[in-house]
């Protein structure tokens, strides 16, 4: 593997692959004027090649190089040899698959034909220049919610202070977010729980929450909402922290959350309705 501190700040050096003789020499000789030193590909050999002998700051590489998807293949072989280089894919056909695929590969970002090359300088710029931090082992959504637990909280304040039903309910901000720290912390142990056992522990505090609110003169829509507004702030927070989770698990992840949620929305409901308490 080429040592990170053989690879120089200035020129910045780029490895541009792209099968397409009519965009790989007018792209190279833009990015050339602009003061980068480029070299051109066109076969993922050739890029192999280049990429276990020179070193380079930035890889710029086609999604297709003969066969659809090639560019990932380069994508993974600068990923391996050269760590802290930024890589970027090109695509003339975004779609879904591509992002997630990208993802998956670890792409720094991924830029749409015909390129702007205003655009694509301000990529290089922002990403190319500065050392790529050598990435940490992927997390679960359980970790990132504990890691998270104060902005998480903060934000559900924001939005149901600023709700037009929710706002209504008389109560204070420690009153508001009371049930937010337990909600929180059930839902990291089901996360990280075998999902045949279950908790007692996390049903009891629902149902709790449940009195609670029904005593703060909620309806059970209102309930409903607030529950809503936790979880679409969780998943603003998985959103943004995507490229550092385990996508391997991530389905399997988000439908124990969404399941746990929904139970601890079921038992709040349930106690709110018994009168009994």
């Amino acid at each position: 593997m080429l040592n990170p501190s053989s690879v120089p700040t200035s020129p910045v050096r780029i490895l541009f692959v792209d099968d397409e003789e009519t965009i790989r020499i007018t792209l190279g000789e833009v990015l050339r004027v602009q003061g980068y030193e480029v070299t051109t590909v066109s076969t993922v050999a050739e890029a192999l090649v280049q990429i276990t002998s020179n070193p380079f700051d930035v890889l710029i590489a086609d999604l297709n190089i003969g066969q659809p998807g090639d560019g990932f293949t380069v994508v993974s072989a600068m990923r391996s040899t050269q760590p802290y280089c930024a890589t970027f894919i090109l695509t003339a056909y975004p779609a879904l698959e591509t992002a997630l695929q990208a993802i998956r590969s670890q792409v720094d970002d991924y830029l749409i034909k015909p390129t702007d090359v205003e655009a694509l300088v301000r990529a290089i710029e922002s990403r190319g220049q500065r050392k790529r931090v050598v990435l940490l082992p992927p997390k679960r959504i359980a970790m990132l919610i504990r890691e998270n637990t104060a902005e998480i909280s903060t934000k559900y304040l924001t939005a149901v202070k600023s709700h037009a039903e929710l706002s209504q309910i008389r109560v204070s901000d420690q009153e508001w977010l009371d049930h937010l720290p337990g909600v929180l912390s059930d839902l990291v142990e089901m996360l990280e729980s075998p999902p045949t056992e279950s908790s007692e522990r996390t049903m009891q505090s629902a149902s709790q929450h449940g009195r609670v609110r029904r005593d703060q003169g909620y309806s059970v829509p209102m309930m409903i909402q607030e529950a809503r507004i936790v979880s679409d702030v969780v998943f603003e927070i998985i959103q943004r922290n995507l490229m550092a989770l385990d996508l391997s698990r991530l389905i399997a992840d988000v439908r124990c959350m969404n399941d746990s949620l929904q139970a601890q929305l079921t038992a709040s409901v349930a106690a709110y309705l018994t009168r009994n308490h």
